[in-house]
């Protein structure tokens, strides 16, 4: 690569540093790396609520904390985990990778991946200051009416509109993802060869935009009802408290998906990288990927089957809930295989990723049980459900994002985590983790239910408890311990080297950390591997600006050159807008929430009147 036509990039792509840089960045790795950190931070916030909770029932008749505090506590802990890490943190991984695998320079809509940052960064800080003010959501993460229509305080208010704050971020990031892995393949990237983390967020995306609409529905339906006197959810006045159930499980089950689908494509890309061999059955991985989010739709009655509705509409949903678990053993089945008939390397990232697989199945196999209809009704609101959750939740998601951030920060960072301490924060966390919650199993068998702050001694649920308090701070080190780590590497880590784990796929063939433009050349790709199979250039620079290749969506041929727009500090100063709104409206204060809708409509109009070239997004 000519030296002059490098140069040319770093001129077309310049990465400036600095506050106004950090306000108007729209490069997709300093966004993907933003999600992490922030995703991080909220991460800890809800571990720390945790510990307290267990500290709370470690014993009997404990009175630290007070029911009020105690439902606050559960309530941000779940909204925090479920809304504000998992999905986010996932997302920054998308952020920072899939441009890198598909050998694109950038997202294909930059300002509005910018702006879904704001947003998301809005929404979480909306969230958090019901703490600062007392005001804490208290009904649960699901906020089940009618308790979340009945609390004359504010706390369900900014549950309600914090999520539908922040449906507009995650909606925005599904939309620049799918077009994305539609238009800005490299050239022989046909829809076959794109990688399977490609494919997993791909899924997710569309999950996304189908699923989230009951949610913000759902809870522009709530402050309807808490603000302006209507009766959705009241029985006395024609309304159904089910119509909550229905609208949040319709987004809550394929969240279950949304959730854990981009884990599985962290999963699927470092399994055949550390079992040194092409995952078996690819094709067949990505058909498991596919329609487990497309079953995600027709299981979500599996919440609802203690409420009495009919017997034929549960036959129904259970017969779905059982047929959900069939792609999900494809692909454990794929997995395995795999790691059998390859060469295994016990490398770190590799050995959480053998945790996930432990995790999942146990998790997945009580999931089965759910299906189960008289057993579902037995346990119901129990701690046993608790235990399902975490295993799911958390087995399927944090193991693959403690993986992926083993695998993938040489790559940000150029360079290598200690391997050592990799190993103990894995079995850290591993045993910590099934101390913790495989008890909860028992204790929900013995009748504990969930969502209560203390409960008496002589039920038998005394040491179970205290078991899973022990089994909390385990699990507690073992992340302490990545933490340091991660930050050991960022001091004093040694270089990485471009390509560390003889990675298959394109973001290990470019520099570690990658350069603002990605690729000095865009790549072509010749198979589903195309690292290993070292695919060569194809002489396209495309350094006249913001430029990279569009291809055709199926075959992958190139047929335009795209030219995206550069830095701008309109996505923030709208998402700062945005934030203003949703402040008035939880204040009540009509002007406030009037001047940041003139504030939005100013935002949009210098957003798309800025550029004379027309790249507005």
């Amino acid at each position: 690569m000519a030296v002059a036509s490098v140069q040319r990039l770093e001129r077309a792509w310049p990465e400036a540093h600095g506050l106004i840089s950090a306000i108007t960045t729209v490069d997709h790795k300093r966004i993907g790396i933003r999600y992490l950190v922030t995703a991080s931070v909220f991460f800890l916030l809800a571990g720390c609520d945790a510990l307290v909770m267990r500290v709370q029932l470690a014993g009997p008749n404990e009175r630290l904390l007070s029911p009020e505090s105690y439902d606050q506590l559960f309530t941000m802990h779940g909204t925090t985990m479920i809304f504000l890490f998992i999905t986010p943190m996932l997302s920054g991984f998308g952020n920072y990778f899939v441009p890198l695998q598909l050998g694109a320079r950038d997202m294909a809509f930059p300002r509005l991946n910018a702006l879904s940052y704001w947003v998301y960064l809005g929404s979480g800080l909306f969230i958090y200051s019901s703490i600062l003010l007392g005001k804490a959501p208290d009904a649960g993460w699901f906020s089940y009416a009618p308790l979340s229509t009945i609390s004359p305080s504010s706390n369900l208010d900014f549950y309600g509109l914090g999520l539908i704050m922040l449906a507009i971020s995650t909606t925005a990031g599904a939309i620049n993802f799918i077009v994305t892995m539609a238009r800005l393949r490299a050239p022989g990237m046909s829809i076959g060869r794109m990688p399977l983390f490609c494919w997993a967020i791909l899924a997710t995306s569309l999950s996304v935009v189908f699923a989230l609409p009951a949610l913000s529905l759902d809870c522009l339906l709530l402050e309807l009802q808490r603000k302006w006197g209507f009766h959705f959810f009241d029985y006395q006045h024609g309304g159904n408290a089910l119509l909550w159930q229905h609208l949040f499980w319709i987004f809550g089950h394929p969240d279950v998906y949304i959730i854990f689908l981009p884990a599985v494509g962290i999963v699927s890309t470092i399994i055949p990288v550390f079992s040194q061999r092409p995952m078996v059955a690819q094709t067949w991985v990505v058909l498991g990927i596919m329609s487990t989010a497309l079953l995600g739709f027709g299981v979500w009655v599996h919440h609802m089957f203690a409420v009495g509705l009919p017997k034929v509409v549960e036959l129904f949903f259970a017969a779905a809930s059982m047929l959900i678990a069939i792609p999900a053993g494809v692909q454990v089945f794929a997995w395995l295989a795999t790691i059998v008939t390859g060469r295994p390397v016990l490398k770190s990232p590799f050995l959480f990723i053998v945790g996930f697989i432990v995790t999942f199945v146990i998790g997945g196999l009580s999931g089965v049980m759910f299906a189960v209809i008289p057993f579902d009704q037995q346990v119901t609101d129990s701690y046993f459900v608790v235990a399902h959750l975490h295993y799911v939740l958390f087995g399927g998601a944090v193991f693959p994002i403690f993986a992926g951030v083993h695998y993938w920060l040489p790559k940000m960072s150029g360079r290598l985590m200690n391997e050592r301490l990799g190993r103990w924060s894995f079995w850290l966390v591993f045993i910590g983790f099934n101390l913790a919650f495989f008890p909860m199993h028992i204790t929900g068998l013995l009748g504990m239910p969930r969502r209560v702050y203390t409960y008496p001694a002589g039920e038998g649920w005394g040491l179970l408890n205290l078991l899973s308090t022990i089994g909390a701070f385990v699990l507690a080190a073992g992340i302490l311990a990545i933490l340091l780590n991660v930050v050991w590497s960022l001091v004093a880590g040694p270089p990485a080297g471009d390509d560390p784990w003889l990675g298959d796929t394109l973001e290990w063939s470019t520099a570690s950390p990658p350069p603002t433009y990605n690729f000095a050349e865009i790549p072509v790709v010749r198979s589903a591997h195309p690292n290993w199979d070292r695919s060569e250039r194809s002489g396209l620079v495309l350094a006249e600006g913001h430029e990279t290749a569009g291809t055709s969506e199926l075959g992958g041929e190139l047929d335009e050159v795209i030219r995206s727009p550069a830095e701008s500090a309109w996505p923030f100063l709208l998402a700062l807008a945005i934030t203003v709104v949703f402040v008035g409206l939880i204040s009540s204060l009509n002007l406030v929430a009037e001047i940041g809708v003139a504030a939005c409509l100013l935002a949009l109009a210098g957003w798309h009147l800025g550029d004379p070239e027309g790249r507005t997004s």
